[in-house]
């Protein structure tokens, strides 16, 4: 088994050096280790997975792959970049555009040539259904459950999901999602015998030499500092810079550190430590954005699958299409909240046909018991709406009035305020039918909710092999970057589910193979 403590203090030489363990990093220390290079991955915390392991879904944005291809998919990849290039627009480079959607099915052949490595379709909307060759059911795989026995003692190094690492939840039998991927790359791993694993090591400086190439990595360990040498080049796949409160500031990244889905661990060391010796950078003020319902902890956590329910502002009024996809659900609360419109806490205002508990049933933090969030003052209940606005702060006169329009359009089935349900991802957790459920058993409920993120999505500029650039465009050499480390290829939309994580793998896997081609 490959050792997950760095040892002592001294020098070690490898081919690469991968610096973070998620997704990308794990598919990029996996990569090097089937091509034959020795290969030593560092982990800045105690546990494996960095945000990846968090995922629910563990999700792929892979256009036209083998496993979409097996369930009878007809996409192709020409429709795929169309799409992709509609709602990306020209604020990444084309190329690294183009890089991401043809690289996903390469890169699932490849990893489908180990039985240790598995995946799955789970139909997921492209979340611009009005955008050109969009796909109701999406482009998405995720990764095949594992039981957690497979794992053996790698299961203890494996960052629990975050019930486990919140509230104290027992771990689960089986592995699921995120936690499902990172388990198999790890497992895999530990057949490699040149592939070796330290957590506790956080990264602290690039080493370079005298023409300024990348020649390996300095980590701090419970024994001081200790330098590793990569003969073939480095990996930053860190995640991104969320979890620093400080470097949101100065980049302008709205919400707090708190309130992100990212590990703790995401500090932006990698960020740092690449812009200290040149790398550029972009789309530092962007992240992937959501809607966060606030738990008694006082964090707002990532939510979706809504059922019911409208978002009313500080002036008791619908502000947004409440079932669009979660991104921009929370960018467009990010825009009201700069305008003055909306202010933390806003509220989800629902009746009682599914009872106390909002009708949200994806929380990804997992629900505490009821009375702890109306001790917390989180969630509220009156048996006229009236009382609820005056509960929540908001004018009652309004939120009547607002309640009274919803109802009239959840009647039609059209939402001719913010188009509630017009667009495929709308309709996903409704049957495929309008959203609209009108808000009419009493008592009514509000609970509260913040802005949450699932990681930064700023960070290094690279090339379509994921090498970091510098300003002038030259090539920091010995210097590769993924996943939220990169300046995602993205820009500032979403395009679909598994964009994060797919971007991540992919990067951190074309980096590797660059270096082998060289």
């Amino acid at each position: 088994m490959a050792s997950n403590q760095s040892g002592q203090t001294g020098d070690d030489t490898y081919d690469v050096v991968v610096v973070g363990s998620g997704g990308g990093g794990c598919c990029a220390a996996y990569t090097a280790a089937r091509e034959g290079l020795s290969v030593l991955m560092i982990e800045a915390t105690d546990k494996f997975g960095g945000t990846t392991a968090y995922s629910g879904g563990g999700g792929m944005w892979f256009p036209c792959n083998a496993v979409l291809r097996r369930a009878g998919d007809d996409d192709t990849l020409e429709d795929a970049a169309e799409y992709y290039h509609a709602v990306v627009g020209d604020r990444t480079p084309r190329a690294l555009q183009d890089a991401y959607v043809t690289g996903g099915a390469p890169l699932v052949d490849y990893l489908e040539k180990d039985d240790r490595l598995a995946f799955e379709v789970l139909p997921w909307p492209d979340y611009f259904d009005k955008a050109p060759k969009a796909r109701p059911g999406g482009r998405h795989i995720i990764p095949s459950p594992l039981p957690a026995s497979e794992l053996g003692e790698r299961r203890a190094d494996l960052r629990p999901p975050l019930g486990t690492d919140r509230l104290g939840h027992p771990l689960p039998d089986d592995l699921v999602g995120g936690q499902a991927l990172i388990g198999r790359f790890l497992r895999a791993l530990d057949e490699y015998p040149h592939a070796s694993m330290w957590t506790n090591a956080p990264l602290e400086e690039l080493v370079t030499d005298e023409d300024g190439r990348v020649r390996g990595v300095v980590v701090a360990t419970e024994n001081g500092r200790r330098t590793v040498t990569a003969r073939a080049g480095v990996v930053l796949a860190a995640g991104g810079f969320e979890a620093d409160d400080e470097m949101r500031a100065q980049h302008g990244v709205p919400g707090t550190a708190r309130d992100t889905m990212g590990p703790w661990g995401n500090l932006g060391a990698a960020h740092r430590a690449a812009m200290a010796i040149g790398a550029d950078t972009d789309l530092m003020s962007e992240a992937w954005w959501s809607p966060g319902m606030t738990h008694p902890d006082g964090r707002s956590a990532f939510a979706l699958w809504f059922t019911g329910g409208i978002f009313v502002n500080d002036s008791g009024n619908r502000f947004v299409n409440e079932s669009a996809p979660y991104d921009r659900l929370g960018r467009d609360v990010i825009d009201r909240m700069a305008d003055g419109t909306v202010t933390l806490p806003y509220w989800m205002v629902y009746d009682h046909k599914e009872g106390d508990v909002p009708p949200v049933h994806a929380t990804n933090v997992p629900y505490s018991p009821t009375e702890e969030y109306v001790e917390a003052g989180l969630w509220r209940t009156a048996d006229t709406l009236e009382g609820l606005a005056e509960q929540i702060g908001v004018p009652a006169e309004a939120l009547v009035a607002t309640v009274e329009r919803y109802n009239k359009l959840a009647e039609t089935g059209v939402d001719e305020d913010f188009g509630r349900g017009d667009e495929a991802y709308d309709r996903a957790f409704a049957g495929g039918k309008s959203p609209l459920v009108p808000i009419d058993t009493p008592p009514y409920h509000a609970a509260a909710f913040g802005i949450s993120d699932l990681g930064t999505k700023g960070g290094l500029r690279t090339d379509t092999s994921g090498r970091v650039l510098k300003a002038d465009g030259s090539v920091v050499a010995g210097l590769f970057a993924a996943g939220n480390t990169m300046a995602a290829p993205s820009g500032t939309v979403y395009p679909g589910g598994g964009n994060p994580i797919g971007t991540s793998m992919l990067f951190g896997h074309l980096a590797v193979r660059a270096m082998t081609e060289r």
